[in-house]
């Protein structure tokens, strides 16, 4: 965007998501100032471009949130929606170095480009810049991604930066040995905080479903939808609070046993648990 007439002998713009101001007269003429002039901050002007702004932060947290709802799930997304939003810059930025996988599920590639063709360019593991025209893509979650501690290493040597959290997410990955008929995981119970409101208002934070006495994390794994649950409390409760055990749910509302718990829907479930859980309120040890 270029820079506005606001007010006689300034402009003003958008600069890095802020309003700023230059002198078009003077000494300081074309030289961006430091900070707003108290004569610009009520300019019609700079209201707009404020609003312009917000809208934009807006727009870019649902880029975000949309692209994280896509790879958390592993949905398939054409690829010729993804050439058709890249040229919007907070698009791209959401979805720029995503590791994307195309026909071949074996070969995963960092994208950096797609054309106006449809036609997506992706960094490959030997380093390699390839072209795909696939009719869609999968932003893979990092759980599915096989040997995933290297694709990491690369991608540090790559330099890459990814706007929503996909290699270096938190991931945990289903034991072998789970009894047959375990339907909770306790790890995660006992946590206390100073009170329920506190605890409620982190996950809500943290972007999980507060409903109930639960804090929820729906995902769609392997063609169904799956909800972990963990307990946070009774709604209206005053004094402390303990977290409780976290189960999954199906979409009939079935409680699932563990061993049916899929990658995905496991993985998200102890990842929202785990973060919930750090908040927790430690007791410093007495001193002797």
């Amino acid at each position: 965007m270029g820079w506005l007439a606001a007010g006689e002998g300034y402009e003003v713009a958008l600069v890095e998501g802020r309003v700023a101001a230059r002198a078009t007269t003077g000494r300081a003429a074309g030289r961006q100032l430091k900070s707003l002039p108290k004569a610009l901050r009520e300019h019609p002007e700079v209201d707009r471009l404020r609003r312009l702004a917000e809208w934009l932060d807006r727009h870019g947290a649902a880029c975000v949130r949309q692209v994280d709802a896509w790879m958390v799930s592993s949905l398939p997304v054409p690829t010729g929606l993804l050439a058709e939003v890249w040229p919007d810059e907070a698009w791209q930025a959401a979805l720029r170095d995503l590791a994307v996988v195309g026909d071949d599920p074996d070969e995963v590639g960092f994208l950096r480009d797609a054309t106006d063709s449809g036609e997506l360019r992706v960094v490959n593991l030997d380093g390699e810049t390839v072209r795909l025209s696939p009719e869609t893509v999968t932003l893979p979650h990092p759980v599915l991604l096989p040997d995933l501690d290297e694709l990491r290493e690369f991608a540090a040597e790559l330099g890459v930066t990814q706007r929503v959290e996909q290699i270096h997410r938190a991931t945990w990955r289903k034991p072998d040995d789970l009894a047959a008929g375990a339907t909770e995981v306790t790890e995660f119970a006992g946590a206390t905080f100073a009170s329920r409101f506190g605890l409620a208002a982190r996950a809500t934070a943290l972007g999980y479903r507060v409903s109930g006495g639960y804090a929820t994390c729906a995902v769609r794994d392997g063609g169904r939808t799956a909800e972990a649950a963990l307990w946070i409390g009774e709604p209206y409760w005053e004094g402390d609070a303990e977290t409780g055990n976290l189960t999954w749910q199906g979409p009939d509302g079935r409680s699932l046993p563990l061993r049916e718990v899929g990658p995905v829907a496991w993985s998200e479930g102890m990842r929202m648990a785990a973060a919930l859980y750090a908040g927790r309120r430690i007791e410093e040890e007495k001193s002797q």
